[in-house]
């Protein structure tokens, strides 16, 4: 359909006016050169990535027929390159995102060359904590100076890939704090984008990977009370609840509110292997010295995050926004308490699967939502799977069960179908 064609018509058919017709051709013109920009903005990224990448292909090919000199001068060359390109870019095409991506990105990946070239040229000790810090305070700059969002994910990836490899696979039981000083450098860029862009494609990415990132590395701070860091975990799902439900996040479509997505993943993924007897096994094992235990990092953060999701859940319960997922960590608490003593932790978290995922249900039904509905039946599945392999469990009843959610999740979705034939 010609768009212009089209106004010219509705205008001499004096359907809308000549200022409108106007209105509607500059609205989609604005649209069309995003697109385009974006268009823009993807190819010259992948050209930056490809050329970085051939250059790095052709010096490794002739690397060991090179002096010391010429690897020297091969190593700050590409990184003195992205410096000019990246200052003509300021100074000459400022208002380009596609120079600014593009450029930083190429930066970027100078930089981490650099700093591996001259490590391996003369030798320097080191590990791969320590190149991926140096190279993370190198690029936290640019993504300020150069405002670019692609930089600003690179760079969030990488520190996650640091907090992993100093505490997950590196030294066992070694904490290391360095990662949320990084996270709180970078955290203000976010804001920026959120303020500024809500509905764009970067800002959606940011939503998704901060988070996670925050998910992926709350466990470096896990020392020696490993059974305290499920608080920590149920506490930061609960904060992520509430972000969910802010008002910027609201507006979003369901699927793009990653915090509350993660949030009640997050929650029901925790859950479900609770749900066994194994670590409440191990809980009532473990052996705690009240000092230590009072001080040690897990518990601190736990009670910080515990802190932070009551004071704002118990906000949003008086601004009726609150959703049934954020009342389980204060509930794991007092099941983590009994669990010290008492098996009978495993029924309540049983029940809990249970009644939240019923609640979901109702939810859903209440809405007429067959997503929301069909995700609380599912939870109900998982809670019965993980029961098939309960041994302690009869397989008639194990069947039964899947028989009764299986009715019951065909059951709901007729009825939701039926519900909106009638309504419509």
């Amino acid at each position: 359909m010609n768009l212009i064609k089209e106004l010219t018509t509705l205008v001499d058919d004096n359907v809308i006016s000549q200022e409108t017709a106007e209105r509607i051709q500059e609205y989609y013109n604005s649209k069309k050169q995003s697109s385009t920009n974006r268009i823009y903005t993807i190819f010259a990224l992948l050209g930056a990535l490809l050329v970085g990448l051939g250059i790095i292909l052709i010096i490794a090919h002739n690397w060991d027929h090179l002096t010391k000199n010429i690897k020297t001068v091969i190593a700050f060359l590409p990184l003195i390159l992205a410096q000019a390109l990246c200052l003509f870019t300021l100074i000459r095409k400022n208002d380009n995102s596609v120079w600014r991506e593009s450029t930083a990105v190429l930066l970027v990946f100078a930089i981490g060359a650099c700093i591996s070239l001259i490590s391996q040229i003369y030798n320097i000790p080191g590990n791969l904590s320590s190149f991926l810090f140096t190279w993370a305070l190198l690029v936290l700059p640019i993504i300020y100076l150069m405002r670019s969002s692609v930089t600003s994910l690179l760079y969030h990836i990488g520190i996650v890939a640091y907090a992993g490899s100093t505490c997950y696979w590196g030294t066992p039981n070694q904490e290391d704090y360095y990662y949320w000083l990084l996270l709180a450098g970078a955290l203000p860029y976010y804001g920026m984008l959120l303020k500024n862009k809500p509905q764009s494609n970067f800002t959606s990415f940011h939503n998704w990977i901060i988070p996670l990132s925050v998910i992926t590395s709350l466990g470096t701070v896990v020392i020696s009370h490993d059974s305290v860091i499920y608080i920590a975990y149920f506490s930061l799902f609960a904060v992520l609840l509430v972000i969910g439900n802010l008002n910027i996040f609201e507006q979003l479509k369901p699927i793009n509110n990653s915090y509350r997505i993660l949030g009640s993943l997050g929650t029901v993924i925790l859950l479900l292997p609770l749900s066994f007897e194994w670590y409440w096994k191990e809980l009532q094992r473990e052996v705690f010295s009240a000092s230590q235990f009072f001080t040690s990092p897990e518990f601190i953060v736990a009670i910080l995050l515990t802190v932070i999701a009551g004071i704002y859940t118990i906000k949003q319960i008086q601004n009726k926004k609150i959703q049934p997922h954020q009342f389980v960590f204060a509930l794991f608490i007092l099941t983590y308490i009994l669990g010290m003593y008492s098996y009978a932790s495993i029924v309540i978290i049983n029940l809990i699967v249970f009644g939240l995922g019923l609640m979901i249900v109702w939810e859903g039904a209440k809405q007429n939502h067959l997503g929301i509905l069909n995700y609380g039946m599912l939870i109900l599945i998982a809670l019965v799977a993980c029961r098939f392999f309960d041994t302690s469990i009869s397989f008639i009843i194990r069947g039964a069960l899947f028989m009764i959610v299986g009715i019951g999740f065909f059951s709901a979705n007729i009825w939701i179908l039926k519900k909106r034939r009638n309504n419509e």
